[in-house]
């Protein structure tokens, strides 16, 4: 067969023919370190997962086996030596030579599987992220008489294996060298490996050394026994100032046995942001996982970092982050139920702890309980609430006044808190987050108990009418005001109240804001759209100025006789009134308060220069 018939039979076969990939070991490297881990650090972090499992494995098999792992850092090299299973020739060539296998999943090591930590065939590739060559000498604890076998390889994607003399290693266990890639020597430095070493290990269950450095402390801070529950709550004040960098308020165990859990959770000793995503810290059988657990808690306890081991919890690819399932559901509802049953025993027993923390986090108590019926109940005692009787509680505000009056806003709150107040009118201001939501939960925890929305209408009625005959002595008056603030959307009306001292009062609810809204919105609309928006005026309800028949400067208004000073003199009450409610001003209402001062500049002047 000659070359052009050979490469005709080739090319008719090729399409049939199997192909193995070929993998770019650098260009894989480069995936690792810059997509699938966030640092370089997290090569410590697989070495120890190594030389961790490998140990578990051996000791599944022989009990009493040596568990140790030494970590030795210097020259831009790092070694790490662990007593465990090891490797014969076969292993090496089987599972580190092949991308994507690894030894925990070997059929031989399966009945340990469950103790390791690792559930991935990343292995020994990450330490690529920071080395340029890898030297592996390993002894197998299962073949007596197997020689010690060694795999070096490069970050060029070459490797060698050859058997070596029984001296080079004489007991069963592996070694593992790295020799630093260009640039990244400062991460084998002692002080480097110490660091990281103590920060993912600190909670294995062997001994960990880095050169004669222990870093392992087990039993962890919140198992360990002491002799007093002062000492213990010092104890985990000075663990947490370690760990996060602040004092905390107080400590919750988090103790989920059926899920493998034990930990802490901290509470912070200053406000934060519910929108602030908390991350937490947790370790998978000992091994730091992630600084930046997001998903472990309820969104509403925002108040608290916590640490904590488990052995259920799946880890992503990166073994970086937690796998958001059903497990992690369930854990996430349990650690909850943990942080609501310390609030519900500091109600019952420490109230001076509960109010020093609800000082700080009312907010995250709050949203709690506005899902949680039994929470609002406990909590009713204590929660605070801006009322106009200063600041209450709900519970002692509802005992004060028949009917819990409420506004959605807390411009609304500001407009009408005087005026109610002096009335005799309880209020709350409903207007900060939640509080609209659990003051309208308020009945079903506390039977009895009336709850309503203070509208416009419900103020007016609690002022005093003016007497008839007065009233209608001002009716020129009140028809020129009527008519001035007509355009606004906002109707004129007499009434006696106090405080003296407030000339007009602004009401208006949300039905009129959106009714204004819908007159401004068809005045700038073309035909079709002012038709449209036209058809939905019907009876919506307007703004009223209210005028207080018993201020002084109102009287002598009322008695002017000329009528575009009544109308300049009562845009002034209308804009005055806005900004006692502290409002926001929309354009035709700055326009209408920068008239008005002109306005009343001219009047005074002109009366001036006629004098």
């Amino acid at each position: 067969m000659d070359s052009q018939t050979s490469q005709s039979a080739q090319a008719s076969q090729s399409p049939h023919t199997p192909h193995t990939f070929q993998v770019d070991l650098r260009g894989l490297v480069d995936l690792l370190s810059h997509h699938l881990y966030s640092s370089p650090r997290v090569y410590l972090r697989e070495l120890l997962q190594n030389a961790v499992d490998a140990v578990t494995a051996r000791r599944a098999e022989e009990p009493d086996a040596p568990a140790l792992v030494r970590l030795h850092a210097s020259d831009g090299g790092l070694r790490v030596e662990d007593s465990g299973v090891g490797l014969t020739e076969s292993d090496v060539h089987g599972l580190l030579a092949t991308i994507g296998r690894s030894s925990k999943r070997a059929e031989a090591l399966q009945e340990a599987r469950s103790d390791f930590l690792g559930q991935f065939g990343i292995g020994l590739l990450a330490c690529f992220v920071v080395a340029e060559r890898i030297r592996v000498v390993s002894r197998s604890a299962r073949t007596p008489g197997a020689p010690p076998v060694e795999w070096t390889a490069r970050d060029d994607g070459s490797y060698t294996v050859r058997t070596l003399p029984d001296a080079e290693r004489p007991e069963p266990g592996t070694t593992v060298y790295l020799t630093a890639r260009a640039g990244a020597a400062e991460w084998l430095s002692p002080e480097r490996v110490l660091t990281l070493a103590r920060d993912f290990g600190s909670l294995l269950p062997y001994d960990v050394r880095v050169g004669e450095e222990r870093i392992t402390e087990l039993p962890a801070p919140w198992d360990r026994p002491y002799p007093s529950p002062a000492t213990r709550r010092a104890a985990l004040t000075r663990h947490c100032r370690e760990l996060f960098g602040f004092t905390p308020l107080d400590s919750i165990d988090l103790d989920v046995p059926v899920a493998g859990i034990r930990g802490v959770a901290y509470v912070l000793p200053s406000a934060v942001s519910p929108a602030q995503r908390a991350t937490h810290r947790v370790h998978l059988k000992g091994m730091l996982l992630t600084e930046r657990a997001e998903q472990l808690l309820p969104d509403w306890a925002f108040f608290v970092r916590c640490v904590l081991d488990t052995d259920s919890l799946r880890p992503t690819a990166s073994r970086e982050s937690l796998y958001e399932d059903e497990t992690l559901a369930a854990v996430r509802e349990a650690l909850g139920e943990r942080i609501r049953s310390w609030l519900t025993r500091l109600a019952a027993g420490d109230p001076e702890r509960l109010a020093a923390f609800l000082a700080v986090h009312h907010l995250g108590v709050k949203s709690l309980a506005r899902h949680d019926g039994d929470m609002l109940r406990t909590m009713l005692p204590w929660l605070p609430f801006e009322t106009t009787d200063g600041q209450l509680s709900l519970e002692e505000f509802a005992q004060r006044h028949p009917v819990v009056h409420f506004t959605r806003t807390v411009e609304e709150y500001r407009q009408v808190a005087p005026i109610a107040s002096a009335q005799g009118v309880g209020v709350v201001n409903g207007g900060y987050t939640y509080d609209s939501e659990l003051i309208e939960a308020l009945p079903g925890v506390r039977p009895g108990t009336v709850v309503a929305e203070l509208d416009a209408d419900t103020v007016t009625a609690h002022l005093d009418a003016v007497d008839p005959g007065e009233e209608l002595a001002l009716s020129g008056f009140l028809a020129a005001a009527r008519a001035k603030l007509d355009p606004l959307g906002c109707d004129v009306v007499l009434r006696a109240f106090h405080p003296l001292s407030v000339p007009a009062l602004h009401l208006d609810d949300r039905g009129a804001r959106h009714e204004q809204a819908r007159a401004e919105a068809e005045e700038r609309a073309d035909d079709l759209w002012a038709g449209i928006l036209g058809s939905l005026r019907g009876s919506a309800p307007r703004a009223r100025l209210v005028l207080n028949h018993l201020n002084p400067l109102v009287r002598r208004i009322g008695s002017l006789g000329d009528p575009e000073l009544i109308g300049t003199a009562t845009e002034s009450l209308y804009g005055q009134a806005l900004l006692m409610a502290q409002r926001p001003l929309r354009p035709a209402d700055s326009a209408l308060l920068n008239r008005a001062f002109i306005g009343l500049l001219e009047w005074a002047t002109h009366g001036e220069n006629g004098r």
